[in-house]
């Protein structure tokens, strides 16, 4: 008698079984289940940006800001992982809303650093209290010692794919 599939991953699974019963779908497990979990937390977290009017990318730059001070385009770049036309992009439409500011360098002449405004510094603070809520209400089904398990796990994969 067959096991019955408990989740998406499991009937997968099975239907794999039937189709190509000699090729070994044990990967699924894992990468099936976390490419279904990032999709969940990923809609939740976009879902809690939109309630204070950003998106994935400005809640991004707003909270590398607030952490790090002021910072030039290649810096933030480097620190959100996305291309410097993306960072343009992006600050243009935070500068436009009041949230940050462009000036020239103190250091450089020729460079421009960005900060973020009185208007932003607080709009981020509010959004990232809300997001620490939210990430502690998507974590709510794990106990401590699996979330320092998931930590371990996906620190050591994460430094194998060089992440």
């Amino acid at each position: 008698m067959s096991e019955t599939p408990r989740d998406h991953v499991d009937r997968v699974r099975a239907q794999w079984r039937a189709a190509r019963p000699h090729v070994d779908t044990s990967p699924i497990e894992v990468i099936g289940r976390l490419a279904r979990v990032n999709d969940a937390v990923r809609e939740q977290l976009i879902s809690l940006y939109r309630e204070f009017g950003l998106g994935e990318g400005e809640f991004d730059v707003l909270a590398t800001l607030r952490r790090s001070g002021e910072l030039n385009p290649t810096e933030l770049a480097a620190q959100t992982m996305v291309t410097s036309g993306a960072v343009s992009k992006r600050l243009d439409r935070l500068e436009s809303a009041g949230l940050v500011r462009r000036r020239g360098s103190d250091v450089d002449g020729r460079g421009r650093v960005v900060a973020l405004t009185e208007e932003g510094r607080a709009l981020i603070d509010r959004a990232f209290d809300a997001h620490m809520e939210n990430e502690r209400h998507l974590l709510a089904s794990l106990d401590a010692a699996d979330r320092d398990a998931l930590v371990r796990i996906l620190r050591k994969w994460g430094g194998a794919l060089g992440t």
